[in-house]
């Protein structure tokens, strides 16, 4: 699927975008996004969708688990 506008992307993004990220930009060259799936102090699993605008890139970083890992499923689109 080609996308071409932010209306498409909306329409077809099922997690969703989100709000800017601006809580974690140190970590991004570029624009993302963050949008909660689970509501951390209700859940014991914390899910969540981050978008990354076209020419976004992540700077390697460590996420510190408190307890039990992380896990990190990556959906890639071109």
């Amino acid at each position: 699927m080609k996308v071409n506008n932010k209306e498409e992307f909306d329409k077809s993004n099922v997690l969703g975008l989100g709000d800017a990220n601006a809580a974690f930009a140190e970590y991004f060259i570029g624009n993302s996004y963050l949008n909660p799936l689970t509501n951390p102090k209700e859940c014991a699993v914390f899910l969540a969708n981050v978008t990354f605008e076209p020419g976004c890139r992540n700077n390697w970083h460590i996420h510190h688990a408190k307890s039990r890992g992380e896990k990190l499923c990556l959906a890639i689109g071109i």
